[in-house]
């Protein structure tokens, strides 16, 4: 067996309203006062409020950071640590989508050291401890509780990662009540978003494992028998349990066999015309599983006996699947349905190669002629 390692979160609670216990969660951890770090958007709905509540009860008070934005710039990262250091916190409690979790660990991480920002991109370059860091998905997709990487915009059109075992949290709280009333097409982003990295885990180049491999399949079986129920907007408590598992099994394996072209391709998407992160892996999905079919065949047979209803074991079936999953979904299906310019498809071929940290792990080589071509398939008919 060719030897590796695996890192993933120490302490993982499940429960429904378990979010409302963080206050005590974060006396376990040694936490005063926390940061809570959040986005508007959850206050507005109602979503924060109990928990905040419940945490003030328990801890006394603590500041709200509710700046955070979807695709979080370094700006938003530099107020959140400028809240944390004026109220003197002790610990960080992010609660929200993959950009409020991504933002409360690298603040976690820059509130101890002088290391600036710039200084932490890149894989393990973060050289300092961090402070205690509770993390508490609202979203089944990212599985961002459960990885060591944070991704901030760097500029109008760029992104840049954050990848160290620094960065995982001491505890993941996955609490399904508040994901309840996701809306069909967030559901159907954020789900789709973690079959991929389900399946990039499962098929990628470097550092695939027997942990990574289990988890995967695991994962991919409790999404795809869930996701249609979430997306209708029957799914019971349970069903949405069962999601928030999956993301965050899904999670715990790329963060160990990392992703690869799926999402090379699709970060230069969501640079240029804002697409949200699990809509761009949708729109890349297809065509970049049709292209690397002739090396990994094999592995989509083997996914496949994790999809639900009578499909064949074959790769082509596999693909046809999601195909299906996301023409049922309502997203856009093309990137030309998306609004992406044809014009521009050259542009963000060359963009993609920027994210060679990625395309390293893809099982068939990319070039940029190669990124064109997928582009080109996904912007014409997703294949």
């Amino acid at each position: 067996m060719t030897s590796f390692s695996f890192h993933t979160v120490p302490e993982v609670v499940v429960g429904a309203d378990s979010a409302l216990s963080l206050g005590h969660l974060c006396q376990r951890q040694g936490i005063t006062k926390p940061l809570l770090v959040t986005d508007a958007g959850l206050i507005e709905v109602g979503i924060i409020g109990p928990i905040a509540a419940a945490m003030t009860e328990q801890l006394g008070d603590f500041p709200v950071f509710s700046g955070v934005t979807a695709d979080p710039a370094e700006f938003v990262v530099d107020a959140a640590l400028s809240d944390l250091k004026a109220f003197g916190c002790d610990g960080v409690v992010a609660v929200g989508g993959g950009s409020s979790m991504d933002v409360g660990k690298v603040v976690a991480a820059l509130a101890c050291g002088d290391q600036t920002l710039d200084q932490m991109y890149g894989v393990d370059q973060v050289l300092g401890g961090r402070l205690p860091l509770i993390l508490v998905p609202t979203t089944a997709g990212t599985g961002s509780e459960a990885t060591p990487v944070a991704v901030i915009t760097t500029g109008a059109t760029t992104k840049a990662g954050v990848s160290s075992p620094t960065l995982l949290p001491d505890v993941a709280v996955l609490d399904a009540a508040l994901t309840l009333n996701l809306p069909r097409a967030a559901t159907a982003m954020t789900g789709i978003d973690a079959m991929v990295h389900a399946v990039e885990a499962y098929t990628t180049k470097l550092k695939k494992n027997p942990i990574s491999d289990a988890l995967a399949l695991r994962a991919l079986r409790l999404l795809s028998a869930n996701i249609r129920s979430a997306m209708s907007g029957t799914a019971d408590i349970v069903a949405r349990e069962a999601m928030l598992l999956g993301a965050m099994f899904a999670g715990q394996a790329f963060a160990n066999a990392p992703v690869a072209a799926v999402h090379a391709l699709a970060y230069p998407l969501g640079g240029h015309y804002h697409i949200p992160h699990g809509l761009s892996n949708s729109l890349m999905l297809p065509s970049v599983l049709a292209y690397n079919a002739s090396a990994v065949g094999d592995l989509y047979a083997e996914m496949a006996q994790e999809l639900p209803g009578d499909v064949a074991l074959t790769a082509d079936s596999f693909i046809a699947w999601f195909e299906v999953l996301i023409a049922d979904s309502g997203l856009p299906a093309t990137l030309q349905a998306a609004g992406v310019p044809e014009d521009d498809l050259p542009m963000l071929a060359s963009d993609a190669m920027l994210q060679q940290r990625l395309l390293v792990n893809n099982p068939v080589p990319v070039s940029e002629a190669d990124a064109l071509a997928l582009y080109r398939r996904a912007w014409a008919d997703g294949r």
